[in-house]
C-alpha cells in the first residue's frame, strides 16, 4: 500500500497542477475573450454581402483558431489560418479548373495538400491544407467558387474579430507567473541538495529515494521554464500593456541560465551519490569519514541556493557558513586520500561540484567569485615562522 502511495503521488501532483493551470486568472480571461470572439462573429456573419453569408458557420471557427493567450500568437494563428485556407483553395481551384473532382483527384489533391503543409511554412494552418481542399471538392461540388469565397471570407471575419477582442483586452504580460516559476524552480533545487545532503546521513540504503527519482525530472524542468519564457517574451511584443518595459525578462533569463547550469551539477552530485547508495555500475567507494562533512556542505549550500538576494546579510552569513563547509570537505577529503592512497571517490567529486555551485550561485561572474573565494582561504591558511605574509 505504501508502495502505491508513493507511486500515485506524483502522478496526483501532476493531475493537481494541471487542473490548476485551468482555472488560473489568466486562462480564465482567455476563455471569456473566445467566448465573447465567437459570440460576435457568430453575429455578424449573416450580414457579410454577396454569397458569403450562406456560410456563416466559418466566422466561429475562424474566432477561435485565431485566440491564443498573447497577442502576437493570434495575429500569427490567425494568419497563418488564412494562409493554409487559402493554399488549400488553390489547390482545389487546379482540379475544379482541369479535370474536376473524381475517385482519384480528391485523394491525390489531399496527399498533395499534406505533402504541402509539411513544408513548415503554414505553422498552425498547416492543417487547413488539405482539410480546405478536401471541403471545397466535396462539400462546394458545383459551387465550388462561391464555397470557397464564403469558406475564406467567413474565416477571416473571424480571425479578424478574435484580434479586434484580443486588442482590446489585452491579455497582461505572462512576467510574472513566468517569474514565479523560476524561483519556485530554484527553491525546488534547494530542497532536491537538502535530500541529498539527509540522504547520505542516513543509514545505508536510505529509506527515502525520491530524491535520486527526481534528478531526472530536473531537465525537463528546465525545458519547461525556457519555454515559459519564451511564451512571457512573446507575451510582451505588440502589448499595449506591456509598453515601456522591454527589457523586462533579461534578468529572468539570467537567473535560469543560472539555475541551469546548478541544475546539472546537482543531477551529477545526486547520480554519483545513487551509484554509489546502491551500488550502481558506476558507483565509487565512499570513505566512512567523508558522509557527515559531506551532508554539511550539501545542507549549508542548498541554503545559499535558497537565498533570492545575494546581496544581503543573511545570504553573506550563509555564503560564509557554505564557505567553511567546502573547506572541511576538502580538507577531509585531502587527508583521506592520504591516508587511504585513493583518491575517486564521490566526496571529490561533490566537493568539486558543491564549490562551483557557490561559485555560479552568486551574481559576480565565475571567475571573479573564485578569485575572492581563493584570496580568503589564502587569508585563512596558517603561515609558517619563516612565511612572509605577501606573496
Amino acid at each position: 500500500m505504501t508502495n502505491l502511495i508513493t507511486r500515485l503521488g506524483p502522478r496526483r501532483t501532476g493531475i493537481v497542477r494541471a487542473l490548476h493551470d485551468a482555472v488560473r486568472p489568466a486562462r480564465l480571461l482567455l476563455v471569456a475573450k473566445t467566448a465573447l470572439a465567437v459570440g460576435l462573429a457568430w453575429t455578424l456573419a449573416p450580414h457579410m454581402p454577396g454569397v458569403t453569408d450562406e456560410y456563416p458557420y466559418y466566422a466561429p471557427l475562424g474566432a477561435l483558431v485565431s485566440m491564443y493567450p498573447t497577442l502576437m500568437g493570434s495575429v500569427r494563428s490567425g494568419l497563418q489560418t488564412l494562409l493554409g485556407l487559402a493554399t488549400g483553395i488553390a489547390l482545389a481551384a487546379i482540379v475544379v479548373l482541369t479535370v474536376g473532382p473524381t475517385w482519384w483527384t480528391i485523394p491525390a489533391v489531399v496527399g498533395i495538400g499534406v505533402l504541402v503543409s509539411g513544408t513548415g511554412w503554414f505553422g498552425v494552418g498547416r492543417e487547413y491544407v488539405p482539410m480546405a481542399a478536401l471541403f471545397v471538392l466535396i462539400i462546394g461540388g458545383e459551387n465550388a467558387d462561391e464555397y470557397s469565397l464564403g469558406y475564406l471570407v467567413q474565416m477571416g471575419v473571424g480571425v479578424v474579430v478574435g484580434l479586434v477582442v484580443n486588442v482590446v483586452i489585452a491579455p497582461a504580460p505572462l512576467t510574472l507567473a513566468a517569474a514565479a516559476r523560476v524561483e519556485a524552480f530554484r527553491l525546488q533545487l534547494s530542497e532536491h541538495l537538502h535530500d541529498i545532503g539527509a540522504a547520505v546521513s542516513e543509514s545505508w540504503p536510505p529509506e527515502h529515494q525520491q530524491w535520486a527519482e527526481d534528478a531526472a525530472s530536473l531537465a525537463d524542468t528546465t525545458a519547461e521554464l525556457r519555454a515559459a519564457l519564451s511564451e512571457a517574451d512573446d507575451s510582451r511584443r505588440g502589448n499595449p500593456r506591456a509598453r515601456g518595459r522591454r527589457g523586462e525578462t533579461q534578468h529572468i533569463h539570467e537567473e535560469l541560465s543560472r539555475l541551469d547550469r546548478i541544475a546539472h551539477l546537482i543531477r551529477d552530485i545526486s547520480d554519483e551519490i545513487a551509484d554509489t547508495i546502491w551500488d550502481r555500475p558506476g558507483a565509487l567507494v565512499l570513505d566512512p569519514a567523508l558522509p557527515d562533512p559531506l551532508s554539511a556542505a550539501c545542507h549549508a549550500v542548498a541554503e545559499v541556493i535558497a537565498q533570492d538576494d545575494p546581496a544581503t546579510s543573511e545570504d553573506h552569513r550563509e555564503r560564509a557558513e557554505a564557505a567553511r563547509a567546502i573547506r572541511l570537505l576538502l580538507e577531509t577529503v585531502d587527508d583521506r586520500t592520504l591516508a587511504a592512497r585513493r583518491s575517486m571517490g564521490p566526496g571529490v567529486l561533490t566537493a568539486m561540484h558543491l564549490r562551483r555551485i557557490l561559485i555560479v550561485s552568486g551574481h559576480r561572474e565565475p571567475d571573479e567569485e573564485a578569485g575572492v573565494e581563493e584570496d580568503q582561504e589564502r587569508e585563512d591558511e596558517p603561515r609558517g615562522e619563516d612565511e612572509p605574509e605577501s606573496r
